[in-house]
């Protein structure tokens, strides 16, 4: 079971394409792995310095927040919050193959 008892962010409507759920099925893994993970700012072992940089500063201004993970089956996934609208919410999270951006 994946507990995500305090996300640091609202993830918004949450979805994956139907590349990234058959690269998660092959390796025998659920989505909900590596979006519990963004949502409490594991950001993944694939992430760059920079990146990581940038998403504790999105935690405080409300920009785009990017995980890169690999699967057990070595597939990269990526999960991606937009942005914040002028409200203040997050409209989705999305988990995706970085060969889809």
């Amino acid at each position: 079971m994946i507990d995500v008892n305090k996300p640091k962010f609202s993830l918004g409507k949450v979805v994956a394409t139907t590349l990234a759920l058959e690269a998660l099925n092959e390796s025998n893994q659920s989505p909900w792995e590596f979006i519990s993970r963004h949502a409490s700012g594991d950001w993944g072992e694939e992430l760059c310095d920079e990146d990581r940089e940038l998403n504790e500063q999105a935690l405080s201004d409300g920009s785009r927040l990017l995980s890169a993970y690999v699967t057990k089956s070595n597939q990269k996934v990526w999960v991606i919050t937009e942005a914040e609208d002028d409200s203040g919410k997050r409209a989705a999270t999305t988990v995706l193959l970085p060969e889809e951006y």
